[in-house]
């Protein structure tokens, strides 16, 4: 697997894999839904599989001593990495933004630790939808990234309209830091274990479903 992880890394990594780690800086915009850094994160991932697409990577990979179950958790995991980068450095950039001045955020959570845990959920999201549509059919990476965009803006449009109107989206996941610390913590895990689990499920679906996808065609 750190082979594929490597050979994923060398020969499909877009550019864009790397330049939506600055979406981490959003989250200094007033007034902005800070998730959606995590949309261009997998608008990267669907240029990662389109790049691949183009260049016959899968016909290449399925050449060496893998099974197409090992090929698809590679993808996938490089993925993840990527997303995990993300993660971090939105982190590091909510510190930042506590220290230089943290302002109330009218576009859905503020900038805290349930912030991560709303970025977690969102991934779940996009890897949950896209990447068994992916697999479905690799030569169609645009209609799975559609529906995929669609599922993540209707979670960051949730939420919107939930820290105006859930009272527990309202008057504790949306108060500055460190107010209601436990209650944020619990969400923050529970949208990391959503994160991983989803991720997971994701795995296993999408490998069912390139197990019985004919290259040839």
């Amino acid at each position: 697997m750190l082979k594929l992880l490597k050979k994923e890394f060398t020969l499909c990594m877009h550019p864009t894999g790397y330049i939506m780690l600055l979406g981490a800086l959003l989250v200094l915009i007033p007034g902005y839904p800070y998730p959606v850094s995590c949309f261009y994160m997998g608008l990267a991932i669907y240029f990662i599989c389109l790049t691949a697409r183009e260049n016959h990577d899968a016909s290449y990979t399925l050449t060496l001593p893998v099974s197409r179950e090992d090929a698809v958790r590679a993808r996938i995991r490089m993925a993840c990495c990527l997303e995990a980068a993300l993660l971090v450095l939105i982190g590091l950039m909510i510190l930042l933004k506590q220290a230089i001045g943290n302002t109330p955020n009218p576009a859905g959570l503020d900038a805290g630790v349930a912030l991560i845990g709303d970025c977690c959920i969102t991934f779940a999201i996009f890897n949950m939808v896209f990447f068994p549509g992916y697999y479905r059919d690799i030569n169609k990476p645009g209609k799975a990234f559609f529906l995929a965009s669609v599922a993540v803006f209707a979670w960051v449009a949730l939420v919107v309209v939930a820290t105006y109107t859930i009272p527990f989206f309202r008057d504790v996941l949306d108060q500055p830091d460190p107010a209601f610390m436990s209650d944020k913590l619990l969400f923050t895990l529970g949208g990391l274990v959503l994160f991983v689990a989803g991720t997971a499920l994701a795995e296993n679906r999408s490998a069912r479903r390139f197990a019985q996808v004919d290259l040839s065609l």
